[in-house]
């Protein structure tokens, strides 16, 4: 009976996601509220509290009386929605008693889903709101009691239903269910398929193809964990079946599951919420992100392909490599043309983010029902459309809750100024300096993220960070692009990195030196930010010259930091060849016009040079 709760749920969920995508959403409380009742029922069915335990009876109570409370403050909002908006309607204690019983209800299902890490950050930053005023120096406040905090907090569109809310109600919920349908409909093995055949025959193939893979499923999935849970499953037991060890292996995994959310068009939903907090569109969020993207995969690739060749790790056998006949079957090529071209036709025609994803919805179900008909019954299509509908709302469950609990948080941080003021802490530290403000941030960033989901992560240190680059100058596209990397690569960073926990459990191993491969392998994700700020190219803005001057050295630091970390030789001395490509890459990170040439012609120039010498030296040896 849990179980048909549980995806009658999901199912209510992926529904009213469909409906809203399709005929434009409710106003915007309504629509909010809804959408929040129906993913908090969902996260208690989801997450039952006392499973497995002798008082789970209490907990199914507990559950019912929270599910209860938040069903009531929802519609309340619904039903009072006129007033609310058209008002500023004081607090009563109804009012107060609904607003905590929903806080509470967020931040419970919150620590049930991801851990307690995020949950305790929003009650700091309430209990900072109400007791701020006692705080001495530049950190306290003038004061907030429990009455504007909920008027805050409940009624109105600065609380709980503000922006990020919304977003998450409307097109992060849209892109869910499009990514959800996509794979269950034939899309998540046409991806797979596809990555052992570019990959498999290739040095480190094994490893190439969870790169593949895991960038593939990573850019529809918007999870790392969750991405590494999903392809890690196939990929790890296949590197350690071909010997590759279990912390090399752990780490590709999850450095490239994390790499997904950096890469367009999801960015793990935060790519829609950039889009909102700097009043931009979609799309030149995404632009802006395509090469930095590029240039982090690449350089796994050739970190990979180092050593591979240094371990002389094995091929993937051909026999267990798709055809490429099967591969590019009709039936498995054209519902991802037809997804992905109703995406595209619905943004070029100007539809919203969530009408065009939509679009791609509808034309995914008629290309998947067409290449189907007389392959699978009426009933399997259903049951795969319905399985990617309830696989959609429970993935809507962590997105909307975390959300909503970030947006509490951020009205806080608003509320009470803190943002501002811990900005112009770190201005006054760093002084006008925006390498020493962007050393600062990044490392804050790191710090806040650890523990938390990406797009929970970047909401955080957006608040409270990006302000103080923009503060000495940066861009705030670029702002906000070099905090949410930062906050992203948090979940490889020791000692909190939730991805290589999960990879280095499926690949039973130690989780440290997992965690230590995975930094060496996504070294470029930690350069890529600095890169943002040194060469305005990066983000495709600039202009032509600009943007070329920006990939090459892009390129140079792809082939340099791999090389460095995988003991690349050259001329055959450590010392001289690790100087020599300290010294590229300090060239290549140095913003002027030429630096880029002068830095790729040096790592040439030493190639060239090492080749001669290593075919000299058979020569010889012959």
């Amino acid at each position: 009976m849990s179980v048909r709760i549980r995806d009658g749920f999901a199912l209510l969920v992926g529904i009213f996601v469909f409906y809203t995508a399709a005929t434009g959403p409710f106003e915007s409380l309504i629509q909010r509220a809804v959408f929040l009742a129906l993913v908090t029922c969902l996260g208690l069915s989801l997450y039952p509290l006392g499973k497995g335990t002798g008082w789970r009876k209490v907990g199914l109570a507990i559950d019912l009386l929270l599910a209860a409370v938040t069903i009531s403050a929802c519609g309340y909002i619904v039903a009072n929605y006129d007033e609310i908006m058209t008002t500023l309607p004081w607090a009563t204690r109804l009012d107060m008693a609904l607003t905590i019983g929903l806080v509470v209800t967020v931040l419970e299902i919150g620590r049930r889903a991801v851990g307690a890490i995020f949950p305790v950050l929003v009650i700091v930053g309430l209990l900072y709101a109400l007791l701020g005023e006692y705080l001495p120096g530049s950190l306290g406040h003038r004061g907030f009691d429990i009455e504007f905090v909920t008027e805050t907090i409940f009624l109105g569109d600065l609380g709980i239903w503000g922006m990020l809310t919304g977003v998450a109600a409307t097109v992060i919920a849209a892109f869910v269910l499009f990514g959800a349908l996509l794979l269950h409909t034939g899309g998540g093995q046409s991806f797979m398929d596809l990555a052992m055949r570019l990959g498999g025959r290739q040095k480190g193939g094994a490893a190439k193809i969870a790169i593949i893979s895991s960038g593939l499923f990573g850019m529809i999935s918007g999870s790392a964990v969750a991405n590494v849970a999903t392809t890690g499953n196939f990929t790890i037991p296949m590197m350690r079946r071909l010997g590759y060890p279990g912390p090399l292996a752990a780490a590709v995994e999850a450095v490239a599951s994390t790499g997904g959310q950096i890469a367009p068009p999801i960015m793990g939903a935060a790519a829609f919420v950039m889009a909102e907090i700097l009043g931009i569109a979609y799309v030149d969020v995404m632009v802006a992100a395509i090469i930095p993207a590029v240039l982090f995969y690449l350089s796994v690739f050739v970190t990979v392909h180092i050593v591979a060749t240094r371990r002389n790790l094995k091929l993937v056998p051909e026999d267990e490599l798709p055809a490429w006949s099967e591969i590019l079957a009709l039936r498995k090529v054209l519902p991802i043309i037809a997804a992905l071209g109703g995406l595209a036709v619905g943004i070029f025609m100007g539809r919203s983010v969530a009408t065009s994803a939509f679009y791609g919805m509808v034309a995914l179900l008629i290309a998947f029902v067409a290449t189907s008909a007389g392959r699978l019954s009426v009933d399997e299509m259903f049951k795969r459309v319905l399985a990617g509908i309830t696989d959609a709302g429970k993935g809507m469950v962590i997105i909307g809750v975390l959300l909503a609990g970030a947006q509490i948080l951020v009205s806080m941080i608003n509320m009470t100024g803190i943002g501002v003021t811990l900005s112009s802490m770190i201005v006054a530290i760093a002084g006008d300096s925006i390498v020493l403000v962007a050393i600062i941030v990044g490392l804050v960033c790191l710090i806040m993220g650890m523990g938390l989901p990406t797009t929970a992560a970047y909401v955080l240190v957006a608040a409270v960070l990006a302000p103080a680059m923009t503060a000495v100058g940066v861009e705030p596209l670029t702002a906000h692009l070099f905090v949410f990397y930062f906050a992203t690569i948090s979940v490889i960073t020791p000692p909190v990195c939730v991805a290589v926990f999960v990879a280095a459990g499926i690949a039973q191993t130690n989780w440290l030196p997992a965690a230590f491969e995975a930094v060496r392998l996504g070294a470029m994700t930690y350069v890529v930010p600095f890169m943002l700020l040194l060469y305005p190219g990066m983000t495709a803005g600039g202009g032509g010259l600009a943007i070329m001057n920006a990939i090459l050295s892009g390129l140079v630091l792809v082939v340099a930091i791999p090389a460095l970390l995988g003991g690349q030789t050259f001329i055959g001395r450590q010392w001289m060849d690790r100087g020599l490509l300290v010294i590229v890459i300090g060239v290549a990170l140095w913003p002027a016009f030429l630096t880029p040439v002068i830095a790729a012609v040096l790592l040439g120039g030493a190639f060239y040079v090492g080749r001669n010498m290593r075919r000299t030296a058979l020569e010889g040896g012959q």
